[in-house]
């Protein structure tokens, strides 16, 4: 992953490097567990001061995308680590044996660790009904501001997981959970810390899911003439603010950047005129699609579309279904 930061740029070089970071963690260029550059090898890369990429790191660990080991470095959060006793019977990963003698095998590493088998039993039973529990359905959530971001996430994750998907605001999850607390709560790593208090606090679990690399369109994008203009619609904020930020850091200036969020027709009309090329979320297709029909006799001529059809890579949505207990 190469970071590029634009100096002539009005968005501050921190944040063009928050945002790139972010972008490489969501979409694993940099998995769970992965240690981070350091800020000698950043400042050489981004020729940034050593400062600002501290600073960088520091709010990446507030916001709880990182953390950071004394005297090793800085390292991607792995929000599903197993550490705990529960779930260490896990640990010698899924081989291809008959399900009695993976069971046998749990029981044996329990009793290695100093259980009883009445010990063994209740942690058994206890984790068997966790994982019943949290199954149930899955709750998608970011902030209010950002719902959008979660729209796309259960719009991906409908078709795939065999439960009920629903979206909750941030700011209303505590309340839904107070009615009935079963289920797993899905976000963005942009959001995991704050979800993951409120999951503590009601027995259940907070998963982070990971984006899409949008390889095929950043492709594109890099690929361009200059002077073109490149219009960027969704129905998240968020992903809108990621997505200028990491183009402009690609292509600088050499590109008419613009952004809309679907439902904003005077904006989004304004740059189907303008664009050459139009990248779009899957749920804003049929909305960028009727307004070029209904406009078109107003436009001198039509834009390419490209339609970023996942929001999520395919390895997040199959590890999500694994911790739920969907597929083996």
């Amino acid at each position: 992953m190469r970071f590029h930061i634009q100096q002539e740029s009005d968005i501050p070089a921190s944040t063009q490097l928050y945002n790139q970071i972010c972008f490489a963690i969501a979409a694993r260029h940099y998995p769970p567990g992965h240690r981070l550059p350091s800020t000698r090898q950043l400042a050489m890369l981004t020729g940034l001061h050593r400062n600002t990429i501290s600073k960088v790191y520091r709010q990446l660990e507030i916001d709880g995308v990182v953390e950071a080991i004394a005297g090793s470095g800085i390292y991607v959060r792995d929000n599903i680590a197993k550490k705990d006793l529960k779930k260490s019977i896990y640990s010698n990963s899924r081989i291809n044996r008959p399900p009695d003698q993976e069971a046998k095998k749990a029981i044996d590493n329990l009793i290695n660790l100093g259980c009883t088998l009445q010990e063994a039993r209740k942690i058994l039973t206890n984790e068997i009904d966790w994982r019943i529990k949290c199954g149930t359905r899955i709750l998608v959530s970011t902030p209010r501001e950002d719902i959008g971001a979660s729209m796309l996430i259960a719009e991906d994750l409908s078709p795939k997981i065999n439960v009920p998907v629903e979206v909750v605001p941030m700011e209303e999850l505590d309340k839904v959970l107070s009615n009935s607390n079963n289920g797993t709560i899905v976000t963005s790593r942009y959001f995991l810390q704050p979800l993951e208090k409120v999951a503590k606090e009601h027995g259940i679990r907070a998963i982070a899911v990971d984006l899409s690399d949008f390889q095929k369109e950043l492709k594109i994008i890099k690929e361009l003439k200059n002077d073109n203009c490149v219009g960027i619609v969704s129905i998240s904020p968020g992903l809108l603010r990621a997505a200028e930020v990491i183009i402009h850091s690609m292509r600088g200036g050499e590109l008419i950047l613009m952004t809309a969020i679907s439902d904003n027709q005077s904006r989004l009309l304004g740059l189907l005129k303008a664009a050459n090329y139009i990248i779009c979320d899957g749920p804003s297709l049929s909305v960028v699609e009727n307004t070029l029909l209904k406009n078109r006799s107003q436009l001198m001529r039509l834009p390419q579309i490209i339609c970023a059809k996942n929001y999520l890579s395919i390895e997040t949505v199959n590890q999500l279904k694994k911790e739920i207990g969907l597929i083996n």
